[in-house]
């Protein structure tokens, strides 16, 4: 019930984690740190995901290096700030598409692209304002997408669980256009119920004017994890007609949970490259089916 970690995975968390500490400190410092890190995934479950270890090689970066378990809080106000001026602009160019909806989710999903955690180094304000530009282009799987609306037409109730902060303006964009395309839905904004790299928290949902009911996943881990959710969220899974997943440690923790998920994402890491057979930063709509 979620995609483990696997060897390529592995090596590229490894690698991704050693690469960030060797300027901070000594040779020795450095080793210290990658022999705690090995121990952690030799001492891990063997069917755990990727984003399942990030509590624990925060807190490794936070006794080893002092660095601070908030450790992107200014991305993450650039990264909202970004967002909150360019709404009405973004929000008019929605509104005025051939498909509202439609519109409002390949914005979205272009916001899944302020990840400074999986795109570490890489994140860059003007290319998503270049990459915002070519939005109404994106081409994405049509048929999903048809049943996508047709079960948001059906259904009562939508669970939309974030990912990034900043990202969830534009997820409030979309969720907007499917409240006035759908008004029959209740609509419910999930969080991460602690600190987690760079991932949206309900001060985040403040901060971008989220207008529909926000609640949080309980822990501190990137994407959905079932087993360690708070009763709010758990009941909001069980409940929902429709869920609307945003990136992919979405799809890492919740694929095979046999909920009505819609993921939305960006291709970011190889091993999604293999997965889906798309190059790096491919939009995808995706339905899970078991």
């Amino acid at each position: 019930m979620s995609l483990s970690i696997d060897s390529q995975c592995l090596l590229c968390h490894m690698e991704r984690n050693i690469q960030l500490v060797r300027p901070l400190g000594t040779e020795e410092q450095t080793m210290a740190f990658a022999r705690d890190l090995m121990r952690m995934y030799l001492e891990a479950p063997a069917d755990v995901s990727s984003p399942w270890f990030n509590p624990q090689v925060a807190e490794l970066l936070h006794r080893h290096y002092g660095l601070p378990l908030d450790r992107f809080r200014q991305e993450k106000a650039e990264s909202n700030r970004f967002v909150l001026e360019r709404m009405e602009d973004i929000r008019s160019r929605i509104a005025r598409a051939e498909d509202p909806v439609l519109a409002g989710l390949q914005f979205a999903i272009l916001g899944n692209y302020l990840d400074f955690s999986a795109l570490r180094g890489q994140v860059s304000f003007d290319k998503l304002s270049d990459m915002l530009n070519q939005a109404l282009n994106m081409e994405l799987d049509q048929e999903v997408y048809r049943t996508f609306r047709r079960q948001l037409g059906e259904g009562k109730k939508l669970l939309y669980l974030t990912d990034n902060a900043g990202e969830i303006g534009f997820d409030r964009l979309f969720a907007e256009e499917i409240a006035k395309a759908h008004p029959q839905l209740e609509i419910t904004f999930c969080v991460r119920g602690d600190i987690a790299i760079n991932d949206a928290t309900r001060l985040d949902a403040e901060a971008v004017g989220i207008p529909f009911r926000v609640i949080d996943n309980g822990n501190n881990i990137p994407g959905t994890q079932l087993d360690r959710l708070g009763e709010e969220a758990r009941q909001a899974l069980a409940e929902s007609d429709v869920i609307l997943a945003k990136g992919m440690a979405n799809v890492e923790t919740m694929a095979g949970c046999g909920y009505n998920v819609y993921y939305a994402f960006l291709v970011k890491c190889q091993r999604f490259v293999s997965r889906y057979h798309k190059p790096l930063l491919t939009p995808m709509l995706v339905r899970e089916l078991g």
